[in-house]
């Protein structure tokens, strides 16, 4: 007769999974030890704001999720075949708490998470502007094939690749594309991603607390060119956005309708490019070229008073 095979206990099973786990945490914070993971170093206002609001979803979703699949592993293991203490009577009948404890727990959460997520949806709408003392400052975009264009029109500069703002200052960024699949303009240490779209004007409205170097890119695949959209997004105090400014008037390139058509043709892993000149309406005219509705202002095409 032989003996029947000695069967590992449930918390062994628990330990195993708690030290994984553990293992895991702790090979996932030697790696990421000394890499800057953009979207967990806010610069700004806006990424502060969307950075703390990752974390306490995460929070609450991982406050839901632990404790049921700890049931669902404990109820496998309880009703395995080969446990015979375990009895299950499929024709009981569970009573009216439980059902409804199943029920409210999940949607105490879900109304939870809803009443902070809809506030802060139309709090940090892209379009709306941010408050603060320091006069704004309006840069156009311009997605191509495979590059960015900025152009300052305050200022009368343009830049591919290249952007720079000054610290503590809201930025209206306006943005679309020509001849080109759609876009998706980010900053991701300064805050959420927004589409360029052929024809359409988009508003997105940033602004950085912290001086620095922040790499921006197309976070939507667009073609051949799409791993080498990337840009530099500079935040200075105001007075090095100024002295840039003034630097950029010395170069010698000049942005004008020929200059623009070049650009227009696709090309890869293009370098930062500066202009001391815009010619005066050229943004205007790319959302005319395509006319409709489209080229309106974004309240205007949706309706908005």
């Amino acid at each position: 007769m032989t003996k029947p095979k000695n069967k590992r206990a449930p918390s062994n099973h628990v330990g195993l999974i708690l030290l994984s786990l553990t293992g895991l945490g702790m090979c996932i914070t030697f790696l990421l030890q000394g890499v800057d993971v953009a979207l967990f170093n806010p610069k700004g206002l806006i990424a502060s704001e969307q950075h703390r609001l990752m974390i306490i979803s995460a929070a609450l979703l991982l406050a839901i999720t632990i404790p049921t699949l700890f049931l669902l592993y404990f109820f496998a293991w309880k009703y395995r075949e080969s446990n015979e203490k375990a009895t299950h009577d499929p024709t009981a009948r569970h009573g009216k708490y439980f059902v409804f404890s199943l029920w409210a727990i999940p949607s105490v959460f879900m109304l939870l998470l809803a009443s902070i997520m809809w506030p802060a949806t139309h709090k940090l709408a892209p379009q709306k502007s941010i408050a603060s003392s320091a006069k704004p400052i309006t840069i156009q975009v311009v997605a191509m094939r495979w590059k960015w264009l900025f152009i300052y029109p305050e200022q009368n500069i343009a830049t591919v690749n290249f952007v720079q703002v000054p610290v503590n200052t809201p930025v209206r960024f306006d943005l679309t594309a020509d001849e080109t699949p759609m876009s998706s303009f980010w900053i991701p240490n300064l805050g959420g991603q927004l589409y360029a779209m052929t024809g359409h004007q988009n508003q997105l409205n940033l602004i950085a607390d912290t001086p620095g170097d922040y790499p921006g890119r197309s976070a939507e695949i667009n073609g051949a060119g799409f791993s080498g959209m990337k840009f530099m997004a500079r935040a200075s105090s105001q007075a090095g956005f100024d002295q840039w400014v003034r630097d950029v008037k010395l170069s010698s390139g000049a942005l004008d309708t020929t200059e623009y058509k070049k650009l227009l043709s696709p090309s890869k892993n293009n370098p930062a490019a500066l202009y001391s000149q815009a010619e005066s309406g050229l943004y205007d005219t790319l959302l005319k070229k395509y006319g409709g509705t489209h080229g309106q202002q974004p309240d205007q095409a949706m309706g908005h008073e």
